[in-house]
């Protein structure tokens, strides 16, 4: 019996198949609002939001109408919804050609046919989903504990996005590569990044990395670092940036560029909210700090429920 039900243990060998098969699930939901959605800044169209059963892509404009398509993670199902109609498919074993089909096929009794783009993002020995006829396992239970894990991330993210005032990303979750992320921004533009992410075109990285930012994020595992783990890092890392004092057992990942807390060390804390908190906030102090921020202009106390901000 797991114990700490907010914090649930996520072993990624053991749900990495189920896992990648639900990161490309989201990525066909995801490809439906980038090819619906007009273009936003850092590609913040194109995110799924976490919702207390799932993920939603939130409302998209087509033909007409507005289409949501919301995955539920308890029970196992992805919802399309139009204003009148309502159509449903299970999240279960199979393949990407067999799911790519139930929702086109699903689209176009709504009325509301997208063509997208089939080769999946971020993603660079993938097949196109029509012709990723692979059978893939789908865990309930494992997919129930990683949402679970993924709202209790979002809590302490929303607390930390309150402390800021300048430019800042919502608390999102990016389907390309898989992770729940937040974004903070000094108001200076940034040197045009160099591109090179595999899947990914450069022009999209370019915009995205437009402006000097500190981010974080969270992720669940991959087979490049397979365990689940809290991520920080800045661009461009000021001098310096890897040396920084960030509280233990955060540590600088210098492969990556970025540091890293497990999340198994925050899921075993007396205090899981208390640690990440810690850790998100020496982060961002070590990329303002270093890049010198106007940190007195951009930051406020944290946010209160039903308490406005003083002015």
């Amino acid at each position: 019996m797991d114990g700490r039900i907010d914090w649930p243990k996520l072993d990624w060998a053991a749900w990495r198949e189920t896992a990648q098969h639900l990161h490309l699930m989201t990525q066909v939901a995801g490809k439906i609002r980038l090819a619906q959605t007009p273009w936003l800044n850092h590609s913040w169209h194109v995110v799924l939001f976490p919702t207390a059963r799932g993920m939603t892509t939130g409302p998209i404009p087509v033909q007409g109408k507005t289409l949501q398509l919301d995955f539920d993670l308890v029970s196992s199902h992805l919802t399309l919804a139009t204003g009148d109609a309502i159509e449903q498919i299970e999240l279960a074993p199979g393949s990407m050609a067999d799911f790519y089909a139930a929702v086109m096929a699903a689209l176009d009794r709504l009325g509301t046919r997208v063509d997208i783009v089939t080769q999946p993002s971020e993603m660079p020995d993938a097949l196109p989903f029509p012709e990723d006829s692979a059978q893939r396992p789908y865990d309930p239970d494992a997919v129930r504990r990683f949402h679970r894990a993924l709202l209790s991330v979002v809590r302490v993210f929303q607390q930390f996005r309150t402390g800021f005032l300048g430019k800042a990303s919502a608390v999102h979750f990016f389907w390309g590569s898989f992770d729940l992320a937040v974004t903070r921004f000094s108001g200076r533009s940034a040197p045009r990044h160099p591109g090179g992410f595999p899947g990914l075109p450069d022009d999209v990285t370019c915009e995205a990395y437009s402006h000097e930012e500190a981010s974080a994020g969270f992720w669940p595992g991959t087979d490049a670092f397979p365990k689940p783990a809290f991520y920080a890092y800045a661009y461009p890392a000021p001098a310096g940036y890897g040396a920084a004092a960030v509280p233990a057992p955060a540590y600088f990942e210098s492969n990556m560029g970025e540091f890293i807390l497990d999340y198994d060390a925050v899921r075993a804390a007396p205090d899981p909210e208390a640690m990440l908190l810690e850790f998100l906030h020496a982060s961002y102090a070590a990329a303002a700090d270093l890049a010198g921020w106007d940190r007195a202009t951009l930051e406020c106390s944290p946010g209160v429920p039903r308490r406005p901000r003083k002015v």
